[in-house]
Formats: structure tokens, C-alpha cells, sequence
């Protein structure tokens, strides 16, 4: 059986209080919490092997190689890569899409086309934009339905033979909802075009197999998946990631340098340059074990039910429209007819719960409902429905107050 109260014993934060009442933490769509098991790596880095890695032939140096290269196997190994070094380590979802992009600034041409969905987190729109500000190749946008789907028949239609990239989230930010990915994968790769799919929202809740959804990028970060901030993924088939240039300049990712010219180093290092968050990817690879070690199908089935169980509590306060009706992870959107979604967080944030307010950095999203923002409670593992008991409570209690 799923023990919720045990594992919350391995989160030192949800213990303690905010505004004299205990810590409801309905924020894990922005960031997870972090257990003591990955606490603990992170302080076994700095008590016991702080050094650089790849560079010394010292023991320190060596056993922290040692630990950062066996946590990029865990990530290969957990989001089945074929290869080791088809796992680059970034600073986080928006380096890594950004590091994408900057590499098809020298592929794209005047005329080209990407699409983006409708869906996306403002770091799947932005870079994305510069790119084609700097190229003159043309973004186009698969348009989304009320119910937070997108629409896969008008997807098809905008593909064609100048189609060079698409861009997509696995699960929407803003709305929780899970796109289909791997037929906007399958219908891209009809037309030559690769496929970036953001997989910040959905990693927490899904284990993605990228060889099975042959995509060409994925995206992740760490603290999406009860690690530490400032640290994130890349993967890229091997063929696209040679055919990338270098993102950045520097130390690492270097075979030969001289004044007249400079080689670059091979897979994955071509993409690493500086000193990474060493203790970062660590702990990360970590974070890893503790999850897997749970298991994302028994996550993914107790978070079903604290979804299930949280939109039949909040339809019944009345007045509540829910954005995002699709299939979903455990996440909740919603506005209280006639009252600003910030009032609402700042009156549940003096009962100790922790929501999400505003547009999500999905500002498109919002246009399209014609709303300012609205108020998101995502659910973790270690979450109750004790909590969500508590938090309808605050929520009548500030509905009451507002309306």
C-alpha cells in the first residue's frame, strides 16, 4: 500500500509552519520539495569530495567525476537514452531549449517553418521567436480548444515540407493537461521536421521513454523532480546533437586550442563548458533513485486520486470554472466567478497554503480564455487529502470574504 504519511516524513519543509499553521504546499507545479535523502547528498558533496571534475587527478577530483558521470547514467537509464553522452547537463528546462535553438540558428533559412503549440511555457515561445527574428524563418502556432486539448487536425494541416522543428510540453503548465505527443512526434517526423518536447510538468508524474517516442529533444529540470534547483536536462539524439554547434564557449568543452583556430570536444562535453553545478547533478541523480524507488505508476495512480478527489470538492463550492478539462496530472486550474485569482492565494497563503497565482509565464493561455491569470494547486505524492480538505475550507472561507 501507498503510505503518504511516511514518505512525508522525509521532507523536513512540510513540517513546519507558515502564519502559525501547518505548511499546505500546493506549489509543486513551480517546484517540488526536496527529501532528506537528496538533503543528504547534497551535504555529503561538500563534507566529504568537493572538487572539479574532469580536470584533476586527484582522489577528490576523481571520486566527484566518479559521481556526476554515474547521475548522468541515471538519467539516461531513467529516461531510456541509448547513449550516456545523449544527455547533456544544463543549468535547466529554459538552457536547455535555448541551447536547442541557438544551435538551429545555423540550420534555419529565410522561409522556413516551426510550429509551437498554443500551450506553451513563455521559454518554449521566446527563444523560439529570437530564432526567427534572426533566421527569417516563420512561427506558426497549433491552435488549442476550451477544453486545454490542442487541435491535432489543424496540426496536421500547418505541416509541410518547409516544417523544420516542433515544438510542444509533454503536460501544460498552466492547465495540467497531457498532450499527445507521440503523434505530433509521429506526424512531424512524416515531414522531416525534429520535435523539442518540454517535459518540465509532465517528468514529476511520467516516466518519458524517449527512444520509444523516438523524439528528437526532450527537456526536464531537477527540481521539477524533488531535486535541487539549477539544474537540468538535455537529451538529444546523437545525430542531431553533432549536428548542433556549440552553445557556449569556454573550458571543457575544448579538444585543441590555439590563436588560429579551436577544435571542440566530443558528446557530451561539446555542450558543457564551465564548471557545471557539480553537487547539483549529483543530488539530482539522487532524487532519481528516490522516485523510482517509490515508483511513477504508483505516483502517478495516489496523484490521480488526490486530482479526482480535489476537482469534485472545488466543483462543489460553486461559482468555480476549472481551465483545462482534458485528460491531466494533478494539477488545478480555476478562477471563483468575480474575484481575482490573487486575492484568493493571498487569503489561503495566511491559512499556511501555498498556491499559484497569475498567468503561469503562460500569458497566450490566459489571452485565450480571456482572463488575467487564475489560481493553480498542483499535488504531489506527498500530499493529502487532509490537505485538500483544508484548503477547499480556505477557499469557501475566501470566497465568502471577497465575494
Amino acid at each position: 500500500m501507498f503510505d503518504v504519511e511516511k514518505i512525508r516524513k522525509d521532507f523536513p519543509i512540510l513540517h513546519r509552519e507558515v502564519n502559525g499553521k501547518p505548511l499546505i504546499y500546493f506549489d509543486n507545479a513551480a517546484t517540488s520539495q526536496t527529501p532528506q535523502q537528496v538533503i543528504d547528498c547534497i551535504v555529503d558533496y561538500y563534507s566529504r569530495y568537493n572538487a572539479n571534475i574532469h580536470r584533476g587527478v586527484h582522489t577528490l577530483s576523481q571520486e566527484a567525476t566518479n559521481a556526476y558521470e554515474e547521475a548522468r547514467i541515471k538519467v539516461q537509464q531513467h529516461f531510456n537514452a541509448a547513449k550516456p553522452y545523449e544527455i547533456i547537463m544544463t543549468s535547466g528546462t529554459t538552457d536547455s531549449i535555448n541551447l536547442v535553438a541557438n544551435g538551429f540558428s545555423a540550420i534555419l533559412t529565410k522561409g522556413d517553418e516551426i510550429l509551437v503549440s498554443a500551450l506553451e511555457h513563455h521559454s518554449n515561445i521566446v527563444p523560439w521567436q529570437m530564432l526567427c527574428e534572426q533566421t527569417g524563418a516563420i512561427l506558426k502556432v497549433i491552435p488549442m480548444f476550451e477544453s486545454g486539448q490542442l487541435d491535432m487536425e489543424t496540426y496536421t494541416s500547418l505541416l509541410n515540407e518547409r516544417t523544420k522543428l516542433v515544438f510542444c510540453n509533454h503536460v501544460s503548465n498552466a492547465l495540467g493537461v497531457i498532450n499527445p505527443i507521440a503523434f505530433i512526434i509521429e506526424k512531424a517526423h512524416e515531414v522531416g521536421a525534429a520535435v523539442l518536447i518540454d517535459g518540465a510538468q509532465a517528468s514529476p508524474h511520467i516516466k518519458a521513454d524517449v527512444q520509444a517516442l523516438d523524439v528528437d529533444f526532450y527537456v526536464t529540470s531537477a527540481h521539477k523532480i524533488c531535486g535541487p534547483t539549477g539544474v537540468g536536462v538535455l537529451y538529444g539524439k546523437e545525430e542531431w546533437l553533432l549536428k548542433l554547434p556549440p552553445y557556449k564557449g569556454g573550458g571543457e568543452m575544448i579538444d585543441q586550442v590555439t590563436f588560429e583556430k579551436t577544435t571542440y570536444a566530443g558528446l557530451p562535453h561539446k555542450f558543457e563548458a564551465g564548471t557545471p553545478n557539480i553537487c547539483g547533478v549529483i543530488a539530482f541523480g539522487a532524487a532519481l533513485d528516490y522516485m523510482n524507488n517509490i515508483g511513477f505508476e504508483t505516483i502517478a495512480a495516489y496523484e490521480n486520486e488526490l486530482l479526482h478527489y480535489a476537482t469534485e470538492k472545488l466543483l462543489a463550492v460553486g461559482d468555480v470554472t476549472i481551465y483545462g478539462t482534458g485528460k491531466k496530472v494533478s494539477v488545478i486550474s480555476f478562477n471563483i466567478d468575480n474575484i481575482h485569482p490573487y486575492d484568493i492565494g493571498t487569503i489561503v497563503d495566511k491559512l499556511g497554503i501555498a498556491v499559484r497565482t497569475g498567468h503561469h509565464c503562460a500569458q497566450p493561455i490566459m489571452d485565450f480564455y480571456k482572463i488575467p491569470g487564475t489560481v493553480r494547486a498542483s499535488f504531489s505524492f506527498y500530499n493529502t487529502k487532509k490537505e485538500i480538505d483544508t484548503f477547499i475550507e480556505a477557499i469557501k472561507k475566501a470566497k465568502m470574504m471577497l465575494s
